[in-house]
């Protein structure tokens, strides 16, 4: 006799042992605290801009966008690779 709870071939006992056989995963869910897929990817186009800065040799004062983005102009206007530890730019006389 065979058991139907099993669809994929290999006569697990129960339902739930054939779905973890197959490995199947719940990526992302709905959250009230914000934790969804579009956060993620948000953050992480958030790090992937910050490591290209870092490629560069740029370092941003954080890593948001806004942050990143204005290391970038600044190492345009200036020439050099903006450095966020630093504070001597040359935009301040003393």
């Amino acid at each position: 006799m065979s058991d139907t709870r099993c669809t994929c071939g290999l006569g697990h006992l129960t339902f739930g042992a054939c779905v973890r056989a197959k490995g199947i995963r719940i990526g992302w869910c709905q959250s009230v605290k914000g934790l969804d897929a579009t956060a993620e990817r948000l953050k992480d186009r958030e790090l992937a801009l910050y490591k290209s800065a870092r490629d560069q040799r740029i370092q941003p004062d954080g890593t948001t966008t806004a942050q990143v983005e204005r290391a970038l102009e600044m190492s345009d206007r200036t020439g050099r690779a903006y450095d966020g530890g630093k504070f001597d730019w040359g935009l301040v006389d003393g």
